[in-house]
């Protein structure tokens, strides 16, 4: 079995404007989807999910998302096993020219599934790296990046940015604009992650900011706003000044909020965060429920938040200066 992993992230900065063509500032998380891998002959997929915020299972079947298994988990879920790692296989056949081939997929993760920290991203990027390696193929990657890319755009129906699946294939802190994809330096940042253990829908999140864009003028500047606020904490990140990064995440999230994305627990963790001396905190993904991310260097966020209701839990994330690692 070949297997592969590769993080999770947060955005500084840019989530829903990078849409428009606007530019997004994520970073890779030392949290990580692992995918393991194993060729066979018969044509068939078989996945096995563990550790994706909801119960394990496995599904076996003939490799196309129209035969949707019997199976009693959640939509979801399945859309996740069976979509994304529909498409990461479809990107393996087209690159190594094997198209009936087949695959045991094993995915473990310690991404919370849909909660704004690219699990599905990290899933398709570790997908994609194991099975071609599985098959004799080696890809650089940004080439992963793209196909990446693809399958995730395909799933999302066009929702989907570069900026999650090339933050996850290259590690570190990541610079999307439009097609334009490159990493950026930062320093070591004190990320500290908040989780109210829910997910928003990304595809009716999105659909909402379109709307709004539409029908209100001062809503399309709401967006480009945004891109303002990420050039500037791209200089605040390039002289390293926590307290003007943390500034601009709270300008951002009261951008987001004005947008309708954000929720009353990604609120009250924010203002958890803010209360007990976080430089700054602001949604992180689609919004809608899911996570908040902070910067403190010290313990004070952590504990509040775990006082804080709504958060199911809180951790401390380290910036990934790796993306898809080669485990075997």
């Amino acid at each position: 079995m070949t297997r592969s992993s590769a993080p999770g992230k947060v955005y500084l900065f840019g989530e829903h404007a990078v849409v428009y063509g606007e530019p997004a500032v994520p970073c890779a998380i030392e949290r990580r989807a692992r995918v393991g891998v194993q060729r066979r002959d018969d044509g068939k997929l078989r996945v096995h999910a563990e550790d994706l915020s909801l119960d394990g299972f496995t599904v076996e079947y003939g490799g196309s998302a129209d035969e949707q298994p019997d199976v009693d988990v959640s939509e979801s879920l399945v859309t996740a096993a069976m979509g994304y790692v529909d498409g990461a296989i479809e990107q393996v056949r087209e690159v190594t020219g094997e198209e009936e081939v087949g695959f045991d997929v094993t995915i473990e993760s310690d991404i919370p599934l849909g909660a704004g920290l690219g699990s599905s991203a990290a899933v398709v990027v570790a997908a994609i790296d194991a099975a071609t390696r599985e098959l004799g193929v080696e890809l650089e990657p940004t080439e992963i990046a793209e196909r990446a890319f693809r399958t995730e755009y395909e799933v999302q129906e066009g929702q989907a940015s570069r900026a999650d699946t090339f933050c996850s294939a290259t590690g570190g802190a990541v610079r999307v604009e439009g097609e334009d994809c490159g990493s950026i330096e930062a320093p070591d940042l004190p990320l500290v992650i908040g989780f109210d253990g829910g997910a928003g829908d990304t595809g009716e999140l999105v659909a909402g900011v379109r709307n709004l864009r539409e029908e209100y003028p001062f809503a399309e500047d709401t967006v480009a706003a945004i891109g303002d606020v990420v050039r500037n904490g791209e200089e605040a990140l390039e002289a390293g000044d926590l307290e003007e990064l943390g500034r601009l995440m709270n300008f951002n999230h009261g951008l987001l909020s004005a947008l309708g994305v954000s929720s009353r627990s990604l609120d009250s963790m924010v203002w958890g965060a803010r209360d007990a001396g976080a430089y700054g905190a602001k949604l992180t993904g689609a919004g809608g429920g899911g996570c908040i991310v902070a910067l403190d260097p010290t313990d004070e966020t952590e504990t509040a938040l775990s006082y804080t209701p709504g958060c199911e839990e809180t951790f401390r994330a380290e910036l990934a200066e790796t993306g898809v690692e080669r485990l075997e």
